[in-house]
């Protein structure tokens, strides 16, 4: 029972379920409130409303993105003290407060601008920055080298899970459940109940697993015999029984390019999906396509089955590929699939974009186990949040350059941005491609 409650994938399930619905009410509350200022203007300009639609976001998601910066590397270093929960704990409670605020202004009507305010509490509150980082330190502390790489991607699984079903049933839910003629209400509901699940859960039942102990929370999953490569012994192309050259290092003398590197690749990955997330409601929104709620919650459940497919390609490639060249195929598979991207105009074509993404998942949670591998234990949660700072302060100047670009190519092209996202795709393969050259080149002098 005690093993039971270390576990932390109901909160992840249940947090993602929640934020899937706030998604889809908070999207169409924006637009139903600028639908209405442009109806009193007597103009039905789909690309006014766009335009609109976007500035709202880009000054959301600037708030969103900019508030943690003062608060998360607090947290992250009372974290590593001993109090392991605050970094999940806090987050959620951001996450119910600042999420309520979504109510009043559909049964209130409350002016949408209050969202801006709600975007601040969340972010002083750490907001996902800090959650996943408390996430990902928790389940380091719960799982040994050999099964990390799954561990992460078997969360990563659960968190998708959670979006896709949460996807799928939010467009009926918004279309079908009303409260008189307030339609989202009930999605808002729903998801603050189980934010206070969530809450309570973290609060009172969850525990912190001791560190080191490859028996908690694992499972039998990944687990070899010495004679058989590992995860650690995999990485970056070492095989057989051969210990890890990065092992004779502690976490003060780690090669510090070998983390820039990882960084640095992270870094431009992330700024690749963000950069195309950031405008595909929108471009889902627009004409051609003009998807309706429900086809807003399909196509958000088709991006959420990227989780499924690639947790089972890490479950079975890491048998066979080493960490390096898995994070290479899901770099690859997002490239291909949001250059295609970029070209669609029918519903259809969304799907088999979103078909050849696949495997986009994989380099991020991959990324983090190489990393959380060779640092100490009592480091987990400054260096996941460095990284998630990292990729924040990135993905905030990404989200307001790409909105940009978004409105000023909606009469010409309007796939730019995906165009973009594929190049600083492509780009991240450089550091990776230059980290496993400089190690197989240390190897080797070290072999000799």
């Amino acid at each position: 029972m005690l093993q039971v409650r270390t576990w932390i994938e109901p909160v992840v399930a249940a947090a993602e379920l929640a934020s899937s619905f706030y998604d889809t009410a908070l999207l169409f509350a924006v637009k139903n409130d600028y639908n209405q200022s442009i109806a009193s203007l007597n103009t039905s300009d789909s690309n006014k409303l766009q335009i609109s639609l976007s500035n709202f976001f880009i000054i959301h998601n600037f708030i969103l993105r900019l508030a943690p910066l003062l608060s998360a590397y607090i947290l992250a270093k009372i974290g590593d003290r001993q109090r392991r929960k605050v970094t999940i704990c806090v987050p959620l409670f951001g996450y119910l407060l600042s999420r309520s605020l979504l109510l009043p202004v559909i049964l209130l009507e409350w002016p949408i601008e209050v969202m801006f305010g709600s975007a601040a509490i969340n972010g002083i509150t750490g907001w996902f920055t800090t959650y996943w980082a408390g996430v990902m330190a928790l389940a380091s502390e719960g799982s040994s080298e050999q099964t990390r790489s799954l561990k992460f991607i078997v969360i990563e699984l659960v968190y998708g899970i959670a979006g896709f079903i949460g996807s799928l049933s939010s467009g009926h839910i918004f279309v079908s459940c009303k409260m008189t003629s307030h339609q989202g209400a009930t999605l808002v509901i729903c998801s603050l109940l189980l934010y206070v699940f969530c809450l309570v859960y973290a609060i009172f039942v969850l525990k912190v697993p001791q560190h080191g102990n490859p028996g908690v929370n694992t499972g039998n999953l990944g687990q070899t015999s010495s004679a058989e490569p590992t995860e650690s012994s995999n990485l970056l192309g070492e095989r057989g029984g051969e210990s890890s050259f990065f092992k004779s290092f502690t976490f003060g003398t780690l090669p510090q390019g070998f983390i820039a590197l990882f960084f640095t690749s992270a870094i431009l990955y992330n700024i690749a999906v963000d950069g195309s997330v950031d405008v595909l409601s929108l471009f889902l929104l627009n004409t051609p396509l003009n998807f309706t709620p429900e086809y807003i919650g399909y196509a958000n459940a088709a991006g959420y089955m990227i989780f499924i497919t690639s947790f089972l390609a890490v479950f079975i490639l890491s048998r066979w590929f080493k960490d390096v060249t898995l994070i290479l195929i899901g770099i690859i598979s997002f490239s291909a699939g949001v250059f295609i991207m970029a070209f669609v105009r029918q519903a259809f074509l969304y799907f088999i974009a979103r078909g050849v993404m696949m495997f986009a998942l994989i380099p991020l949670p991959t990324i983090r186990s190489v990393l959380s591998k060779h640092i100490q234990g009592s480091s987990y949660g400054k260096v996941f949040v460095a990284l998630q700072l990292s990729l924040a302060i990135s993905g905030l100047l990404t989200s307001v350059v790409f909105i940009k670009i978004y409105q000023v190519t909606l009469n010409t092209f309007s796939g730019t941005c995906f165009i973009l996202s594929g190049i600083m795709a492509i780009a991240s393969l450089i550091p990776i491609s230059v980290s496993a050259y400089k190690y197989s080149m240390l190897h080797a002098i070290r072999r000799d």
